[in-house]
């Protein structure tokens, strides 16, 4: 296989570059000073998105840096994952850099199983938006009693009965779902328990806001809440939804989420990339140009 990037994949790389170096690193300590002056709070309800982020979104927009992961040329850039690798490690020179491009996860994940597998009607409720950066979305599938990185452990359910889908259980550590545009979330559960176990789990669109969703707080790490996006737990009880929330059919849920997972990882892994690169950049600048008992501290011996 050629892992040569393709010359489109250059000049979006370079612009991407370009617009984080410009325009994004110069606003994180803005936003991060605003952030310590608030101290993280728990309360998720409080949390707001800060003026500048949208601001950036919208040059990066105009700029046409937008949806970049999406392999659709209609709605994204038509970039494979081989040309995409590049772009998210730029990005990943900045925490905040993936939500200005609106390549952030778990939204990208999101929209890629809703542009591949959702119905047309799933798309024009919630892809549109999510394109657009009108909404958030969450991924619903770490549980608190299994492990649950084998998908084939949950025990939260997706029971079809006539023409709706009953959803039960309880989630934790789901990305973003204290972000204030958090409207709507992938479920990921059984439906079948007597099949075969990669065909026992549904996905199923819920909105937030439905009755039987309940929030129940987010999860600190290292003490710090993530603000405005959060880890959270969750709890579904007796969630009654049309059965057309179901993505791709009932027993589909455990290969959706593979085809979801797979390009994911690639582009976690190039945007940590990224971030080491930045690292290593600001050490080695701090060794060079920190003096220490008369000279920089690259030319002492433990250095």
């Amino acid at each position: 296989m050629d892992f040569r990037p393709s010359e489109r994949s250059k000049t979006l790389t370079d612009r991407v570059r370009a617009f984080v170096s410009e325009h994004v690193v110069p606003a994180e300590e803005r936003l991060m000073a605003a952030r310590r002056a608030t101290r993280s709070s728990p309360d998720w309800r409080t949390w707001s998105v800060p003026p500048e982020v949208r601001e950036l979104q919208a040059q990066a927009r105009a700029e046409g840096l937008w949806n970049l992961f999406l392999p659709d040329p209609e709605h994204g850039a038509g970039l494979s994952n081989v040309e995409y690798a590049p772009v998210a490690e730029e990005m990943g020179r900045s925490f905040l850099a993936p939500e200005v491009f609106n390549c952030n996860a778990p939204d990208t994940g999101n929209m890629e199983v809703l542009h591949k597998y959702g119905s047309p009607e799933q798309q024009a409720r919630w892809l549109g938006p999510l394109l657009r950066a009108e909404v958030r979305s969450v991924f619903l599938m770490t549980e608190p009693e299994v492990a649950s990185s084998d998908a084939t452990n949950l025990r939260a359910t997706a029971l079809v009965e006539g023409d709706e889908v009953v959803l039960n259980g309880r989630k934790w550590w789901t990305t973003g779902l204290g972000h204030p545009d958090a409207k709507v979330g992938i479920f990921l559960g059984v439906s079948d328990p007597d099949a075969h176990r990669h065909l026992r789990h549904s996905m199923v669109l819920v909105p937030l806001d439905a009755p039987g969703v309940r929030i129940e707080r987010m999860l600190p790490v290292f003490g710090e809440y993530d603000e405005p996006y959060g880890h959270g737990e969750v709890v579904l009880e007796d969630v009654r939804l049309p059965a057309s929330a179901v993505i791709g059919g009932p027993g589909m849920g455990f290969a959706i989420a593979q085809g979801r997972l797979g390009p994911g990882r690639i582009h976690h892994c190039m945007r940590a990339i990224g971030v080491a690169e930045r690292a290593l950049a600001l050490m080695t600048e701090r060794a060079r140009t920190r003096i220490a008992f008369g000279k920089p501290l690259a030319e002492q011996g433990v250095v």
